[in-house]
């Protein structure tokens, strides 16, 4: 199957990519725009003969014509995904992820893609007090980024509703793992810890997250793609549940460096302090996590420390595509 990957040079995008390369037959095409996040570097070492790196922007309807033709499949990962940047540039984010949306969807249509995935956020939902949301609880969003991501979901399955796209949608939480642009929790404390700094912690640090290793979120990813059920989303999780501070420490014991590294700074506007959801669904089409959270991060901060080279440019803002 031929497969489109939009924003593929990217964190998920590149780890979905060796995924399908290394368990189907696939042959992958990535359309990204190669903005701070997305790198070339990211796609380095895959197989060449399936795999084709187009430049543009999801927004441009000529760029993304051209590179959804003959493809029978689409997975829409190309986004602005960044809270803080969001609160203070709010534009880009509106443009990504709802106008690329609706551009990367009505093309599909028109080229008559067969299944179409759109991968979005546990943060659609809001904070969550207790227990866990399913995939009928209402979207509360409360941030800029997230209202985006929940205004993508209705686009695109609006474009199911109205013209019979394929539409399948997921909805994760935290993702960790390599190759994570130094602007998350998990790289951000990683690189300061191996550059000699401090890891800046939001707040009080009680904030709880939900956090799952990058490759069983793509493993969660290729299978809702070729097995979900159009018109509806699936909540993908690893009940992996974590205070930020607590975060923080699994990656202060792993560098084996002391917790007094790790210092409070002013928190983040609107920040939402739990997230949680229900995984039934994608649980019924037989996906499971398979890291734990010990292991997955060890396993990340290792390879942070064995590629400098990597993150470096990038925490340095010098990195180009």
């Amino acid at each position: 199957m031929r497969v489109l990957v939009t924003g593929g040079a990217g964190f998920v995008g590149s780890t979905l990519v060796r995924h399908l390369l290394a368990t189907t037959d696939d042959e992958v095409t990535v359309l990204d725009a190669l903005t701070y996040a997305g790198s070339r570097q990211n796609l380095a070492g895959l197989d060449e003969r399936r795999l084709r790196l187009v430049v543009g922007d999801v927004a441009d309807r000529d760029d993304v014509r051209a590179a959804v033709a003959g493809h029978r499949a689409v997975v829409h990962l190309a986004a602005e995904s960044h809270v803080d940047r969001s609160l203070v540039d709010p534009d880009v984010f509106v443009r990504t992820n709802c106008t690329g949306t609706n551009v990367v969807c009505d093309e599909a249509r028109r080229a008559g893609v067969e299944r179409f995935l759109h991968v979005s956020t546990d943060e659609v939902y809001g904070s969550v007090a207790s227990g866990a949301v399913d995939e009928d609880a209402p979207l509360r969003p409360s941030s800029p980024y997230s209202a985006s991501k929940a205004a993508s979901d209705l686009i695109a399955l609006a474009h199911h509703a109205s013209h019979g796209l394929p539409v399948v949608v997921t909805r994760s939480s935290n993702q960790y793992g390599p190759r994570q642009f130094p602007e998350k929790l998990v790289p951000v404390a990683v690189t300061a810890l191996l550059a000699g700094g401090d890891v800046p912690l939001y707040g009080d640090g009680l904030h709880r997250r939900d956090w799952m290793h990058v490759e069983d979120g793509c493993a969660a990813l290729a299978l809702v793609l070729r097995k979900g059920e159009p018109g509806r989303a699936y909540n993908v999780a690893a009940h992996e549940e974590r205070t930020n501070a607590e975060v923080a420490a699994a990656i202060t014991d792993s560098l084996g460096v002391g917790r007094d590294r790790v210092v409070a700074v002013a928190d983040r506007p609107g920040h939402d302090r739990r997230y949680a959801v229900d995984t039934a669904a994608v649980e019924a089409l037989g996906w499971h996590p398979t890291r734990a959270f010990a292991e997955g991060m060890a396993a990340t901060v290792r390879w942070y420390a064995d590629n400098p080279d990597w993150w470096g440019p990038r925490r340095a803002g010098l990195v180009r595509p």
